[in-house]
């Protein structure tokens, strides 16, 4: 397989990656413009746009977009995240030039007729209230706000009820004038794809338009770290610590992804063994390692009964604390398997390998191939996890989030302190 890459002279790019043996394909655009680049006053907006994308264009209704993808037994979507918006779909072979026509009509051509934004607007308000309802989501969105406070990146990719409410046509127009231009949208394909054919289509769909007037300035992101509490009768405390990591360019991204891994990345690791199967003290417990432009950071959860939440937040630290000290290389070599594992069993579905060719777009202006990913995460020793452990063991740059009945849990400084211990 051979990732194919073109770039139309007004920067619109194109990459495509062909399966052999596949009958089906998966084509999307990635616009390189999400909640991060949103002004205070427009948060919410990247992901009000995407909504309002399936609700209509000048030639086609919303059931319309709907049907004539779904007629072909396909499917089509779209997801808004802190830095960019995708919109994709799924067919089979002899229907990639629909998807790709219907995707760039709903992006050039859509409507915002007024009713459909206010029926899409109450669509937003039942999510945002879904999302607060839902302990294990919004406790994410708090923790990303006591990291990164009063900044783009901190803030909810849904936006404030009263932001929602708010917004008109002018705000939807604005904001993709400012933020869709060819150079900002990636085009990419996987699976039954024929390149050139490709490269014709989007050329003649997206070739007339022009770059996006003035400059994109986003606003730098600046970890600060801190503690919020929320309680609440709820029947378990969910639990949500950061950690300030390697962005995604950062020469030690692969080690911070290792180290997450070794740590809560499966029922092997750590945290699992130690807090899960050890103690009892929670059904649900994860690490993981996030990553943006300019910044990142490494996630545990963990939702526990009230009378056990001090017990499993001072046992995590120390677990933290540990793999500075004792990280193993069988666990090293293991994590490595599980994240080669999971990227090449993933890299076995097209809307995978879409999904990849935008990422490293986005990140690195070329695609690197497998091969060159698996020989990342293979350099990464024993040494290079527990040098990296200790730097995060030194907890200047936590973050905590805590909602339910958490009165007894215990503080940032509590923490700190135990990793000093």
């Amino acid at each position: 397989m051979t990732v194919h890459l073109h770039t139309l002279p007004n920067g619109f790019r194109i990459a495509s990656e062909r399966m052999d043996g596949l009958k089906s394909a998966a084509i999307g655009i990635w616009v390189q413009a999400g909640g991060r680049h949103e002004r205070v006053e427009q948060n919410g907006i990247a992901h009000f746009l995407e909504h309002m994308a399936f609700k209509g264009t000048a030639t086609r209704s919303a059931l319309e977009i709907a049907e004539a993808i779904e007629d072909v037994g396909g499917y089509i979507n779209a997801y808004t995240s802190r830095e960019m918006t995708a919109y994709y779909a799924r067919v089979l072979e002899g229907d990639v030039p629909l998807a790709l026509e219907v995707i760039a009509d709903i992006l050039l051509n859509p409507s915002f007729a007024e009713e459909e934004i206010e029926v899409e607007r109450g669509v937003i308000l039942q999510e945002i209230g879904q999302t607060l309802d839902t302990p294990d989501d919004i406790v994410f969105d708090w923790l990303q706000e006591v990291a990164y406070p009063d900044q783009p990146l901190g803030r909810t990719i849904l936006g404030p009820e009263e932001r929602v409410a708010g917004f008109g046509q002018d705000d939807l127009r604005r904001f993709t004038g400012e933020h869709y231009g060819p150079g900002q949208m990636i085009l990419c394909a996987a699976g039954a794809v024929d390149h050139e054919a490709i490269c014709r289509q989007a050329e003649a769909l997206f070739g007339h338009l022009a770059p996006v007037s003035g400059p994109r300035l986003l606003q730098p992101a600046r970890w600060q770290g801190g503690e919020r509490r929320e309680i609440k009768t709820l029947e378990q405390v969910h639990f949500a610590l950061a950690i300030e990591g390697p962005d995604y360019r950062a020469p030690d991204i692969q080690t911070a992804q290792v180290w997450a891994t070794a740590l809560g990345g499966g029922m092997s690791s750590r945290l699992f063994q130690e807090i899960r199967e050890k103690r009892g003290l929670c059904y649900t417990i994860f690490a993981q390692a996030g990553a943006y432009e300019d910044t990142g950071l490494t996630t545990i959860y963990a939702g526990t009964g009230e009378g056990d939440i001090a017990e499993l937040a001072l046992l995590t630290m120390d677990e933290i604390a540990r793999s500075a000290e004792d990280m193993t290389e069988a666990e090293v070599a293991r994590a490595r398997a599980q994240m080669k594992a999971g990227m090449l069993m993933g890299l076995e579905s097209p809307s995978q390998r879409a999904e990849r060719l935008a990422r490293m777009l986005s990140i690195w202006g070329r695609v690197p191939t497998v091969e060159e990913m698996v020989a990342r995460i293979d350099a990464v020793g024993t040494g290079d996890v527990r040098d990296f452990a200790a730097r995060m063991a030194g907890g200047a740059g936590l973050a905590l989030a805590l909602y339910g009945p958490a009165r007894g849990a215990p503080g940032l400084d509590d923490l700190r302190e135990r990793l000093a211990a």
